[in-house]
Formats: C-alpha cells, structure tokens, sequence
C-alpha cells in the first residue's frame, strides 16, 4: 500500500517547523513528506534589516530547506489552487523570467495551509507603481544599492541652487509604518547611511533627511507606550522626523504627498504598513476571519477533511488571552504553531495526541542600529546596549540552523570591528522590488 501523502504548503517559520516535528514524529515509512514553495530556504525576515544595512550578508539569514529537511521531497513553485473536495493542490512552477514552465497538481490525504503573509497595501494613488518593501531578500538588497545610487547621483549633481532641490530629494527617504518592520528598517539604514557618508565629496551625514509617518499614534505599539515612547525619543535624538497620525495620499514621480496637506520631495519611498495574508486563502472557498483562515484550536480547517493551516494565514485563537483574541502575525507565533501543526497531523495519523495551540508570548525586541535597541523579554522593559544584547541573543536562539547563526554572528563582530561597507553587490532592477511584484506568495494573481 502507499504511504499518505502530507502536503505543505509555505516554507515559511510555520511551515519549516512544521515538517521539522513531522521528520521526528513520524516513522520514514509512515508518510510522505511535500514542501510547496516558491524558493529553497526559510528566509529569517527579522533580519532583513540587518541586510539591508549591510551588517548580515543575504544568504546568512536564508536558512536551507533541503539540507535542513532531510525527508521532504521539495517542490519549487507557489499553490495557485487547493480542491478540498478532491484534495488536490494546484501548483505552479516558474523559470527565472517569470514564464510558466509547469503546472503539477498534486494530491494529499493531509494538508497544511501556511502559505505566509504578504506586505499590506492600500488603495493610494502611486504606492503599487513607486513603493518598496523590505519583506524579501530581493527588496532588502534592493534597498540598500538604491540608497548608495541616490548619494552617488546626488554628489554627482553641479554646485549651484538649479540643483538643490533634486539633490533634497534624491537625499530624502519617505517610510511609511511604525510598528516593528518599519521602524526597524527606518532606524538601522539611519544609522548606517549617517557613518558612511562622509565618503562621498559634496555629502554630508546630516544632509540625508528620513521621514518615518504612521496613521498610528505611537512607534512600536506592540512593546507598550513607554518602551515606544523611548524609541520615538532614540529615533528623533537621531534626526528622523517621526510623523504619528499620518499616512500617505499620494506617491508620485520624485514626491510623496501625505494626509496632513505636506508634500515631500523624495526618491525613496519605503512601505512597511503592516502584513496581509497570502492571497491563496481568498480562492479556498472556506470561511475568513479578518481575511485569515478560520481554524479551530487545534488548527485544523472546519469544512476541509484531512486541511489544518497556522502562520500569518490563518486566525487562530489565542487561549492565553481572555476571550481569545487571534495570535498576532509574529514569527514566534508561527514557529510554535509550525510545531503545533507538526504534532497534530501526525496525530491524525495515528503518531501521538492532538492538543490545541497555546503559547505565552514571550515579548518582541527591536534593533534600532548602533548601541540603541527595544526588548520587553517575558515582560521586562529593557533599552539601550542590554536590550540590543537580548535582541541579538533572542534571534541567534531563534535561527534554526547552527551554521547559520555562526555566520550571522561572525557577521555581527565584523560589523563591531571592521569600518561599514559601502559598495553595490547587485544590479536588481526597480521593477522586481516593488511591493507589487517583489512577493513570490502573490504570484498567482498576476496570471
């Protein structure tokens, strides 16, 4: 007889996890093992502003699927379609121009939906056609050799007054989101720019203007008001002009203009206004809460025989909360929900007892670039050098590979020892780091 088949779908924290317990939980014999996804690492996104500050390089925080998982067979490509009915999922290959190559369609007797989440976008003028994200390797290097073209253009532009207002734009960066993501990014690539410009002939570090806006009313909610209320003050000690209550109207070609009636010249437009799940759930023909899949406690899908989901796409009840609220689209939640679903469909399978999701959360960290850093660990409010040692110490913890968190470690005392780096590695064209193209889990809708 044939082994079944469990099919996953996303090889993000939850997915990776996931298959992760399975391998342990389940004899070799006992099932068959299927990764859906669009690349062949587990990207470790919380240090994407590391790379995008050139403090870690890129393939540091990609984390290998095949060397990892040693019994899952790995399908490169992204599920455009998922027939509960027939349990059968639709999946789509593509080569590196974007040309389909192949469309496979495999079958499942369990299935876990955890296709991730992409970055949030709203229904403004320009953003699609102008903003970046910093959600993927591409975006993250894309970011940095951007910002080292706009200094270079700009000590590049003749003395003299006709010149001053391209070189204010060309010098000026616009992000938008003050909650982890965009803060992060807006704080490390600060601090990054401001040790290295002084390199450049005609360009000063103080000559780089950053505008960080959120409809919000503080920076970094998540960690409480008085831990975002240090942030706010670490980032405006540093010259980001921090606008809460604001958002974006309109992006246009070399200007942002915001909901306040302000109009910012700029070149740069940064967009990290939080995450949305992956379009795929939209197509399953199963019931959403807040546009995630409606799971029970133990993750499995109402409605779908054999289906459980958790990670970004999925609205999974938080029991450690009074009225269970849904867990919040962390990459700690994700990861102990990939073990969750691990444990529970093998479960179904005959291997060990299904128990519904509960995790304590253990409190988030923020690095905010040099000796500045956010960190509330199991409920203790910490800044300065201590939090950046906890933060630094949490993600090395949390990284599942030994190899890499040697190399991401040996990166951090370079950094510490050795002067900033200030060169372009790669030619990625605009384009390709939109936030409308950039973010593989999408793919499907632009058929």
């Amino acid at each position: 007889m044939s082994r079944p088949r469990i099919v996953v779908v996303g090889g993000g924290f939850a997915g990776y996890h996931a298959l992760r317990r399975l391998e342990r939980t389940l004899p070799a014999e006992a099932a068959e093992l299927v990764l859906v996804n669009p690349s062949d690492y587990l990207l470790y996104s919380p240090l994407l502003p590391d790379v995008s500050a050139g403090v870690v390089e890129p393939r540091h925080i990609a984390v290998s699927l095949r060397q990892q998982l040693r019994r899952t067979r790995v399908v490169l490509g992204s599920a455009t379609d998922v027939d509960h009915q027939a349990k059968t999922v639709t999946v789509r290959t593509t080569d590196d121009g974007g040309a389909t190559e192949e469309v496979v369609t495999l079958s499942y007797d369990r299935l876990v939906l955890v296709p991730g989440s992409i970055t949030r976008q709203f229904d403004i003028p320009g953003v699609a056609e102008r903003a970046h994200g910093v959600k993927t390797l591409v975006e993250a290097q894309f970011l940095r050799d951007h910002l080292l073209r706009q200094l270079d253009r700009a000590d590049a532009l003749p003395a003299g007054p006709e010149h001053d207002a391209e070189r204010r734009a060309r010098m000026t960066v616009v992000a938008v989101g003050a909650g982890y993501t965009g803060t992060e990014i807006v704080a490390q690539l600060q601090y990054w720019l401001g040790t290295i410009a002084a390199r450049w002939s005609t360009v000063r570090p103080e000559d780089i203007s950053w505008v960080l806006v959120d409809l919000a009313e503080s920076v970094l909610p998540e960690l409480g008001p008085e831990l975002g209320e240090r942030a706010l003050g670490a980032l405006r000690r540093r010259g980001i002009d921090v606008r809460l209550g604001v958002t974006v109207k309109e992006a246009r070609e070399g200007e942002t203009e915001l909901t306040d009636g302000s109009t910012i010249p700029s070149r740069t437009l940064v967009w990290g206004a939080g995450v949305a799940a992956s379009p795929l759930v939209e197509t399953l023909d199963l019931p959403l809460q807040k546009g995630r899949l409606v799971v029970r406690p133990d993750l499995s899908v109402p409605g779908a025989d054999g289906v459980f989901a958790g990670g970004d796409a999925a609205a999974v009840p938080d029991l450690t909360q009074e009225g269970a609220p849904l867990t919040p689209p962390t990459a700690q939640h994700a990861q102990r929900q990939g073990t969750a679903l691990g444990r529970n469909v093998a479960a179904s399978l005959g291997f060990g007892t299904a128990k519904e999701y509960r995790h304590h959360d253990l409190g988030l960290v923020a690095d905010l670039g040099g000796r500045d850093a956010i960190a509330k660990p199991l409920g203790l409010k910490l800044h300065g050098p201590l939090a950046k040692l906890v933060a630094r110490g949490y993600h090395l913890y949390a990284l599942p590979s030994v190899a890499n968190r040697v190399r991401v470690g040996t990166d951090w005392l370079l950094a510490a020892l050795l002067p900033a780096q200030s060169v372009e590695v790669t030619r990625i064209r605009p384009d390709q780091a939109l936030v409308s193209t950039a973010q593989q889990s999408a793919a499907h809708l632009r058929d």
